[in-house]
């Protein structure tokens, strides 16, 4: 039977796959692109400019997402239980005490933010701190830990600044395009390169689709990799599996939640927002919350 550790090597190894696969998928883009247009320099300017912009953006999240979650710092003399859990499990980890936070939302929820360990926040609303017992805490704490120590804001921003290059070489591509700076290559009567056109088109087209894709996949791949990497934390998988009922079952909304911000979180905050339809699972950033508790309670520690 699979152990969690085989469980987090696991979706490691999946989630290098998706990248290596994201990669592969940019590089054709921006051959095909390059090509039909005949200029090389906008696959260059595409990239570089998106990543710029993008560590930019990498270097201040964490202020701003806790900015727009209205979270307040707290004090070891504020919140002593809380910040006990925090550093015993910290130190199990190995990693430097991060800030906490509070944030005063009747909903349970959670989130971990900051570009790495020695610079990263974790969060709490007061409704999770209500509803949760000792050890649902700990569970939860330890998955946002996880997130830390497993570098996920690093390896999102990567992702972000991908999905950044695929929009910005097809909104460049269009723009050129209209205004007169599209020339096909070869001969224009050319049957099999007008079948090639086409499904370069086609291919440009659905693109920013497909790179959503890919970085939801990657986004789901490293949930269940937090979930393993927290229950190993803690040694008691039952205890994040029970936090992860309440919370989903919990039908309080959410004041402070954004479309920008809901991925950080353990759990979507967009409570009774949500139907099951296949379309609404192929976008949520989160995988569905039974497999997460189902694969946490199939593991042996």
């Amino acid at each position: 039977m699979a152990t969690l550790y085989t469980f987090a090597e696991s979706n490691t190894r999946k989630t290098w796959m998706y990248l290596g696969g994201f990669l592969l998928f940019i590089i054709l883009l921006g051959w095909i692109i390059s090509y039909l247009l005949d200029s090389y320099i906008i696959l260059v300017v595409a990239v570089v400019w998106s990543i710029l912009t993008s560590f930019f953006s990498y270097w201040y999240s964490d202020k701003i997402v806790l900015a727009i979650a209205r979270a307040k710092l707290v004090a070891k003399k504020d919140n002593p239980e809380l910040y006990r859990i925090v550093e015993n499990l910290c130190i199990t980890a190995g990693l430097p005490l991060c800030k906490i936070y509070i944030i005063q939302e009747a909903q349970p929820n959670a989130f971990a933010t900051g570009r790495d360990p020695s610079h990263a926040a974790l969060a709490v609303t007061q409704g999770l701190l209500n509803r949760l017992d000792r050890s649902e805490l700990e569970g939860v704490i330890a998955h946002e830990l996880a997130h830390i120590g497993n570098r996920d804001a690093l390896l999102q921003t990567i992702v972000v600044i991908l999905a950044g290059i695929v929009v910005l070489l097809v909104d460049f591509f269009f723009r050129i395009s209209f205004w007169g700076g599209f020339r096909r290559r070869g001969n224009r009567n050319n049957r099999a390169g007008a079948i090639l056109l086409v499904i370069s088109l086609i291919f440009i087209i659905l693109a920013p689709f497909l790179a959503q894709l890919i970085k939801l996949a990657i986004s789901r791949k490293r949930e269940f990799l937090a979930d393993a990497s927290g229950a190993l934390l803690t040694r008691y998988p039952e205890g994040l599996a029970s936090a992860l009922e309440k919370i989903s079952k919990d039908p309080t909304p959410m004041r402070t939640a954004s479309n920008s911000t809901a991925h950080l979180y353990i759990y979507s905050p967009f409570k009774g927002r949500q139907n099951q339809s296949w379309l609404t699972k192929l976008f949520m950033t989160h995988p569905p919350v039974e497999e997460r508790i189902k694969a946490l309670r199939g593991m042996k520690t």
